[in-house]
């Protein structure tokens, strides 16, 4: 989508010419270094287009764009203290970089930072703001927590797997529209519908990473394929094909989770995935979810275009990494 590079023009200008001091500079000096990595900045692109939608000129939401990316980023550094990750974006992370005191008091600023963005906002609209964003910063906690807890778990639920990617991925985007659209001033059954639109498009695109792990091109996606497989981590697709599997089956999953060779443990993982289902499976749950994100969508009475809503979420389906 060529108009993404304009909205991330757009936002990386707006993040280089914010403000963050230099003293101390242990302190803020990680902000600037894990900022400046990159990445998709979807989050803060949704909220520039719902202000739009709105029909409201996109640089009224700036502000709830960069509280929203702010968070994000804070969230980012936090999780990889946590998972003890080396590298964030092909860069070495910040409690590598630096140390993991540094990194959790760094992520500690950077998440005041983004409730300082919000105070730009006259006290009404602040009020409405700081509601779904509480609610969401909430909700993300738990969801990361319900990921660490099913790495301690020998079975984990669709149910539960599904609650958890809402929590951690699928209602940030769902934030990020609803912000957008209460700053460009649609009713509140609007903006809930956006919320509905980004929580229900946050759970098609997890759905997707996951089949892309294993069954994508890894020059496209840009890493390891099977990354999931090789660290036994608990995706939809090893959920469906456990749940499918019989007893002969449920045995060989046993033996590939203990397997020592890389390059055969995904191999035979894929080929055991494909028979039992699991990828078509989660390509209909995803298309599921995508359709319900665009019904939620299809509901919202604005003057404004959807056009640029309706165009990323069907990129988004349809991306290949």
């Amino acid at each position: 989508m060529k108009d993404l590079a304009s909205y991330s023009a757009y936002l990386e200008t707006a993040l280089q010419t914010h403000q963050i001091p230099q003293q101390p500079a242990n302190l803020y000096d990680p902000l600037r270094y894990f900022l400046q990595l990159g990445g998709k900045r979807l989050r803060p692109m949704l909220s520039l287009m719902a202000c739009k939608l709105a029909d409201s000129p996109m640089e009224k939401a700036l502000q709830a764009a960069l509280a929203v990316e702010y968070f994000h980023n804070f969230s980012l550094i936090h999780d990889d203290i946590m998972d003890v990750a080396p590298l964030r974006r092909g860069q070495a992370t910040v409690h590598e970089k630096w140390n993991p005191n540094i990194a959790i008091l760094s992520g500690d600023v950077l998440l005041v930072k983004a409730y300082e963005q919000l105070a730009a906002y006259d006290p009404s609209t602040f009020h409405a703001l700081f509601v779904v964003f509480n609610q969401t910063a909430i909700e993300v906690c738990e969801g990361q927590q319900l990921d660490m807890d099913f790495e301690m778990r020998t079975e984990v639920s669709e149910e539960e797997y599904m609650e958890m990617i809402r929590l951690k991925t699928s209602v940030l985007l769902g934030c990020a529209l609803q912000m957008g659209g209460i700053v460009g001033g649609l009713s509140q059954p609007n903006t809930e519908l956006l919320y509905n639109f980004g929580v229900h498009l946050g759970l098609a695109f997890q759905i997707q990473d996951d089949i892309l792990d294993l069954f994508g091109e890894s020059a496209q996606v840009g890493k390891q394929i099977g990354g999931d497989v090789l660290a036994n981590k608990k995706t939809l697709l090893s959920i469906c094909a456990k749940k499918a599997a019989n007893s002969e089956q449920r045995l060989t999953l046993q033996e590939l989770e203990g397997m020592q060779d890389p390059t055969l443990k995904v191999e035979k993982t894929k080929e055991l995935f494909n028979q039992l289902g699991a990828r078509t499976y989660c390509e209909q749950k995803m298309a599921g979810h995508h359709q319900k994100a665009l019904a939620a969508l299809d509901l919202i009475e604005t003057n404004g275009s959807k056009s640029e809503l309706l165009a990323l979420a069907e990129f988004l389906f349809t991306r290949s990494h």
